[in-house]
């Protein structure tokens, strides 16, 4: 398969200098509360198919990483080994049908020790050798000081002066597990309970004070010498004959069935199950979770082991995963992600958004693609890009946040109509399918549409074609559109703009607002009706009982547009039109609105259409008792929604409130967010340790906790973190989501 992102390009970033900041204009005094960069361990994943060629290889039982870094695997079909610079596996132990293989160690002389279907083979140098002396099949195989240890159904032997020696260890057949107390004794698990071998004897623990469930299946020892014993039901922690702790689903092991326990060495211990692994840092309550196929090749865990680097090497039912470590700074990871952006997520003329993988997953299948939201997603970069030359000063920036800007003052060129933008283009001769192409409705299918949303607009024609023949336009352009614009806009116009390119945005802006006032604020499409989503009218948010759920944000989206207007061109008619719906359509009492709706209302969007609208009423009102209320919303808007732990969030917060509010959640946000930019499926809803709700959202099904960005789907701000399942692997999404709040916080210094 295709690894995550180029090893050799993140090899090169993270070797790169860190960019030249610039003293930010707004700022100048130190901030005594302020994140500064440093390095931090990021994980990565790169996943191995063994052979598509040879049946049961991927079925990979067990995992060993040997002194040179090679890594050992038992298999379905034999064994197979990696060096540790490559990434070809070769078959170590040839016939036409090798068989199963089911465990791996090593000793100190470098000796290879297999577990296989017919006994036991070391591998020494480039010769595999088949020992004789035990009786096949043989399940576990454990290196001690005492020697190599071999177990089966049929017996286990003990490895001594170049001879087995049969040891009546237990009489239990159904060996899962072994481990060495480094007493001179061993732990055996198997399906019918724990065993304690030593000189003196053996003690079995199968009681349920001694043990969650007597199906053990995987141990190990933690850095206090604790042993946790894995098996069906999670993970009993002893001391010695006592039981100390457990960690159940209630815990954070995120399935029942624990196939694995290995500690880290760093000495975090790793639960492996059959739907992912739970990691467990010492002394601390929180965990995290490597689950999907953004960490794991399948999610079923049989074995866990670790290199000198401290990377993972996980055994799953359906190949090898590395999940790897590397120190970066934020710095560093915005570089790569910025390299990611612009030479994977920028097609003509210069629009920014998700682009379609043909292969799911498979970044190497990259294709272009049109979104329904192309303009308000390249705004977002466009205040990326505002913010970055702000901090840095850079032509770079101020060059490419024009070309944005460009953009989107074409989606209202090309439409040849006074005011009205579309939605996104794609040129004239674009070859791939469209999305929401053209099409008819039948008169059934109209009255089906009517009867589901009576709001419902059906549109036939969305696709249009330019004057000048160059472009297709989409046409039916929605509210979240132009609050996107709005936003990128704004900080286009402050942090970049110099006086000619002002002149420009003013004109611009002056142009759609006309368009609004004279339509009594609807966007009216090129069938002379309201678009179905641009409403902001008295008529509909004020008299009309369906658009009830859209009055709150709608009326604040309004003021914004109009206070961010009058601002840039001076205009009467919008300081007027502003005022009119303040004072005679109660438009701020309408907003307030906004934090007491309905709850079958609520959308996690909304959440972030409101932050587009807060700068301009936060920082261009003039009115002290406007100020206070738009303040006053603002600080409502943020204590309602901080509890998600968005720094684009956070960070905009404080910019227009100067103070340092949940800066260590955005910093963690910000490193915890995983390189892949493929939108992997996670389903959180199978994990056992998380519950399926109706909350936040009522409408969607959601788990009740918000696990880190390493754990849900890649992030757009639009899409809820909650989500119980979501992705679509056959997309990857742009980084902007990333990259506007670090370079916000950098503005701010709030990152250093």
């Amino acid at each position: 398969m295709k690894p995550a992102f180029h090893l050799l390009l993140l090899t090169f970033l993270l070797l790169a200098s860190a960019c030249k900041q610039r003293t930010a204009t707004n700022s100048s005094s130190y901030l005594k509360k302020s994140h500064t960069d440093s390095l931090f361990l990021q994980e990565y994943h790169e996943g191995f198919i063994i052979s598509t060629d040879i049946p049961g290889a991927n079925d990979v039982r067990a995992i060993h990483v040997d002194r040179d870094e090679t890594v050992w695997i038992a298999t379905g079909q034999g064994v197979f080994s990696k060096l540790s610079k490559s990434e070809d596996w070769r078959q170590e132990i040839s016939g036409e049908n090798p068989g199963p293989a089911y465990d791996l160690d090593s000793d100190n002389s470098g000796r290879i020790w297999i577990a296989a279907w017919d006994g036991v083979y070391m591998v020494e140098g480039e010769e595999v050798s088949k020992m004789q002396g035990t009786t096949p099949p043989i399940a576990r195989i454990h290196v001690t000081v005492q020697g190599v240890v071999a177990m089966g159904p049929y017996g286990s032997w003990l490895y001594q002066e170049n001879q087995w020696v049969k040891k009546d260890y237990t009489k239990a057949r159904s060996m899962r597990a072994v481990v060495s107390d480094k007493q001179g004794g061993l732990w055996i698990g198997t399906d019918v309970g724990l065993y304690h071998c030593t000189g003196q004897g053996t003690k079995v623990f199968q009681a349920n004070e001694d043990l969650i469930s007597a199906y053990v299946r995987g141990m190990d020892f933690d850095d206090s010498g604790n042993l946790w014993v894995g098996g069906l039901g999670g993970v009993t922690i002893r001391n010695g004959d006592r039981v100390i702790g457990k960690k159940e689903p209630a815990n954070g092991i995120t399935n029942a069935n624990v196939n694995v326990v290995k500690r880290a060495p760093d000495g975090t211990m790793w639960v492996g199950t059959d739907y992912g692994i739970t990691r467990f840092q010492p002394g601390k309550e929180e965990y995290s979770v490597r689950l999907s196929r953004r960490w794991l090749v399948a999610d079923e865990v049989r074995d866990i082991d670790f290199d000198g680097n401290g990377d993972a090497w996980v055994a799953t039912s359906a190949g090898v995963s590395a999940i790897r470590r590397q120190s970066m700074t934020l710095s560093q990871k915005a570089a790569y992600f910025y390299d990611q952006l612009i030479n994977r997520h920028v097609r003509e003329p210069w629009i920014v958004g998700r682009f379609k993988l043909e292969v799911p997953g498979d970044t190497s299948t990259l294709v272009a693609d049109d979104d329904d939201n192309d303009g308000e997603y390249t705004a977002m970069y466009l205040a990326m890009e505002s913010f970055r030359y702000a901090v840095t000063g850079s032509e770079e920036a101020r060059e490419r946040a024009k070309k944005a800007f460009d953009f989107l003052h074409l989606l209202r060129e090309v439409t040849g109509m006074d005011g009205f933008f579309a939605r996104t283009v794609v040129p004239a001769d674009w070859d791939k399918p469209v999305h929401d192409g053209n099409r008819t409705y039948s008169p059934q299918e109209y009255a089906e549409e009517i009867i589901r949303n009576p709001r419902q607009k059906p549109v036939e024609i969305r696709w249009h074609r330019s004057r000048d023949g160059r472009w297709l336009w989409k046409g039916d352009t929605s509210s979240d559109e132009l609050s996107g614009h709005f936003f990128g806009y704004y900080w286009y116009y402050f942090l970049v703009a110099d006086e000619e390119e002002k002149a420009r945005i003013a004109s611009h802006v002056e142009k759609i607002m006309d368009h609004l006032v004279r339509n009594d604020f609807y966007l009216i499409g090129v069938d002379g009706k309201p678009t179905k989503w641009g409403v902001w009218s008295p008529q509909s948010l004020n008299e009309d009982p369906e658009w009830a759920p859209e009055q709150p944000l709608n009326s604040l989206e309004i003021l914004s547009f109009l206070k961010f207007a009058h601002a840039i061109t001076g205009k009467k008619s919008f300081h007027d039109a502003y005022l009119r719906l303040i004072n005679e359509h109660d438009y701020l009492e309408n907003a307030k609105k906004l934090f007491t709706t309905n709850p079958a209302w609520e959308t996690y969007f909304d959440t972030y259409l409101a932050l587009y609208t807060y700068p301009p009423l936060l920082q261009l009102e003039e009115d002290p008792e406007l100020a206070a209320a738009y303040r006053q919303h603002l600080d409502q808007w943020f204590l309602k929604f901080k509890e998600t732990k968005s720094p684009l969030l956070n960070f905009t917060y404080n910019l227009l409130t100067g103070g340092t509010e949940e800066l260590a959640a955005s910093i963690f946000f910000l490193q915890d967010a995983p390189l892949s930019l493929v939108d992997w499926e996670i389903d959180n809803g199978r994990r056992e340790d998380l519950q399926l709700v109706r909350s936040p959202i009522l409408e969607e099904v959601q788990v009740n906790q918000l696990r880190p960005p390493s754990e849900y789907r890649t992030m757009r701000w639009d899409r809820n973190p909650y989500f119980a399942l979501a992705g679509n692997p056959s997309q990857e999404r742009e980084p902007v989501y990333w990259l506007l709040p670090y370079w916000m916080g950098r503005y701010k210094q709030l990152i250093r």
